[in-house]
Formats: C-alpha cells, structure tokens, sequence
C-alpha cells in the first residue's frame, strides 16, 4: 500500500484562507501520530518544532509558522496547533482499512502558505513514513 493526496481544496472567506487536504497514508494511526504530534516526527518532513507540550493548552513554536498553543489534542486522533502569523493547523487521523487518513485543515490570514506547497510536505511524510521515523 502506497500513500496519496487526494484531495486539496483552498477556500478565502474575506482575508481568511482555508485550506483543506485528505491524505491517505500506508500506516496505522498509532505509526502517524509521531510524526504529527512530537518535535521529532514534525522535524521530519514539515519544520522543526522548537517547542511542543502535547496537551491541551500546552506552548508550541514552528520554526517556519511561529509560537502559539496546542487548541486540540486527542491523543493518536487530532492534534491542532494555533500559531501567531501561521494560522489553525488541524491533523485529523482517522482509520482507513490497513492505513489511516489524515483529514488535514489549514486556516490562516494573507498569502503565506500555498496548496503546492503542502502538497510537497505530504509526499515528504509519505516518503518518511514508508522508511519509517527516525
């Protein structure tokens, strides 16, 4: 089982941009919840989490994004991070036969993050999830 992005919708709401991905991924959600929910598994394919309290409220800084808080965490499900400048990062996991689907959701104000461009990190954590985390 190979990994696929298949489907990414952008929707603008004012200046609020939204955007929408299903990512289905050749490994368990219990295999995808590292690298959506640690320092290390996001350092791995999306931008070094110099900072990440997994809970609730917990502080979270994303090199690339900015510094923020943890807005929803259910351990091996969602894990949501609201960063000053970067926006609402949602990753919704959710079982998809031997994989998982990753339902990702990206809201934020201005022109800062493109659909091509979260196209690339998906199929770099396809690639790091075939070979497995570090």
């Amino acid at each position: 089982m190979t990994g696929s992005i298949e489907q990414g919708i952008s929707q603008t709401h004012g200046n609020t941009h939204i955007l929408h991905f299903l990512v289905r991924l050749p490994r368990s959600m219990e295999q995808v919840w590292p690298a959506l929910a640690t320092a290390d598994g996001l350092a791995a394919w999306f931008t070094p989490a110099d900072v990440l309290e997994p809970h609730l409220g917990g502080a979270v800084t994303l090199r690339d994004l900015g510094s923020g808080e943890v807005t929803a965490w259910d351990v091996d499900r969602v894990a949501e991070y609201t960063v000053e400048g970067g926006g609402r990062i949602r990753f919704h996991l959710e079982r998809d036969g031997e994989g998982s689907a990753l339902r990702f959701t990206h809201e934020f104000e201005g022109e800062q993050q493109s659909e091509r461009g979260w196209r690339a990190r998906f199929e770099r954590l396809i690639e790091v999830l075939a070979v497995g985390l570090p």
